[in-house]
């Protein structure tokens, strides 16, 4: 067993637009893929602690799957994730149980660990909704002011929430 392999670590599923990258920075290309964007503050430095900590990260976002490569690769943040799975390859959108899922599965977890599995997003409706709706720990950053901020019904509402993606760092050391 590796030191990502430790049973008693939580795992991080990341959302990736306003929960990485600034959404409001996005320059698309003629078939909507996103050559360039700019990071949230503290996000680079969140995910490459993580990273560093030993705390296993999978990106679990809706959109094209060109678009989190470029992105994650221009701010050297692609080779911190051991998954990506993205809404163009599963096929569905959050909060459909099978994004959450399939990167479990990915990471060869099994649904008795969806209770350690930590999914950090900006919106309620498909981050923090599918997190709960499969049992695992939801985390909402309260960054964006681009989504609802009040949850419509108790799916919606978020184990926990934070305003900087470093009170990640400090929340996943205490979990």
């Amino acid at each position: 067993m590796n030191e990502r392999q430790q049973d008693n670590k939580p795992v991080i599923f990341l959302d990736c637009g306003d929960t990485l990258i600034d959404e409001g920075t996005e320059v698309r290309d003629e078939s909507d893929v996103v050559i360039s964007a700019e990071l949230i503050p503290g996000a680079a430095e969140m995910v490459r602690t993580l990273y560093e900590r030993g705390y296993r990260l999978a990106m679990v976002a809706d959109g094209l799957a060109q678009s989190f490569k470029n992105m994650m690769t221009d701010h050297g943040l692609y080779d911190c994730f051991e998954v990506m799975i993205y809404s163009e390859c599963i096929k569905e959108l959050k909060p459909h149980p099978r994004m959450f899922k399939a990167a479990a599965a990915a990471m060869e977890l099994e649904p008795g660990d969806y209770g350690r599995i930590v999914m950090v997003g900006n919106n309620l409706k498909r981050d923090i909704r599918g997190a709960n709706g499969v049992g695992m720990i939801s985390v909402y950053l309260n960054w964006s002011p681009r989504y609802a901020k009040d949850p419509a019904d108790e799916l919606e509402i978020p184990r926990y929430t934070i305003t900087r993606p470093m009170e990640l760092v400090e929340l996943v050391e205490q979990l």
